[in-house]
């Protein structure tokens, strides 16, 4: 809703979305219901400057792509702003703290505090050693969304994102990372009533034009925005297709039980 009203007007918004998304096979195959947790059994302070507080945690058992396989979500617990970092296995501590140096830092610099998971990456003599001279405050916790579930909700949603841009042709995720993050990052957030884009950087996020066939004097960028509408055209085409062969599946299965019971 926070899109579309940035660009149209309707008295009937909420219905037109509802209508929309509940219509569209991506979503209904993609995304996913959200619930809020039981309860906070160990809250976390909250934060109260941006890129100074800060959650780590990865996604893993992605298809391999040029050797990436994981992507690395860096949260700003202040802002909900988030970098998502392609990696590949065998990644190690030193490994992730020179990803971690080379695009975090070199960006938002040194945090006074990082949150993860109890990976053997973070609660290694490595990583907590090198923080500590660092001045870098480092909480680990058990895996529970209860005590820390904004980098696990951010997980949930680059994952949603991926799975709606690369349909079934997975091994494209890495193609479109970078968009996936730019998506997430210009998205209207309900606990800050604004964007993590317009919270850093203090004015909403440009909006991107549609292409239209024939607008582009260069060739190559009307090939390369083409092959982007094509790929999406596809997807939706297939998606289309695995829902009638379901249908049609289902509408088999049932007449079988039907001449079944009348047998």
């Amino acid at each position: 809703m926070h899109r579309f009203k940035a660009d149209f007007h309707t008295p009937r918004l909420h219905q037109i979305i509802q209508e929309y998304v509940s219509s569209c096979t991506v979503c209904q195959r993609n995304k996913i219901e959200h619930l809020h947790p039981a309860g906070l059994l160990q809250p976390l302070p909250v934060p109260s400057q941006i890129w100074m507080d800060i959650s780590l945690d990865f996604v893993e058992g992605l298809p391999t792509v040029y050797g990436k396989s994981v992507i690395l979500t860096v949260v700003d617990r202040f802002s909900k702003y988030a970098h998502f970092i392609a990696l590949g296995h065998p990644y190690s501590a030193c490994s992730v703290a020179t990803v971690f140096f080379s695009e975090i830092v070199r960006l938002h610099g040194i945090p006074s505090s990082i949150v993860s998971d109890r990976d053997s990456v973070f609660i290694g003599k490595f990583w907590q050693e090198l923080f500590r001279l660092a001045g870098v405050k480092l909480y680990s916790t058990a895996f529970h969304p209860q005590s820390d579930g904004q980098t696990k909700a951010v997980n949930k949603s680059i994952a949603m994102y991926l799975r709606c841009l690369t349909g079934d042709r997975l091994k494209q995720w890495l193609r479109w990372l970078s968009w996936a993050e730019y998506c997430y990052n210009t998205s209207f957030q309900a606990s800050l009533r604004e964007t993590p884009f317009s919270v850093v950087y203090g004015r909403p996020p440009p909006s991107i034009q549609s292409y239209e066939p024939g607008s582009s004097r260069v060739a190559a960028v009307a090939k390369n925005l083409q092959e982007r509408d094509e790929f999406l055209v596809d997807i939706r085409e297939r998606l289309v297709q695995a829902q009638e062969d379901y249908k049609k599946y289902y509408d088999e299965q049932h007449r079988d039980v039907e001449f079944a019971v009348e047998d």
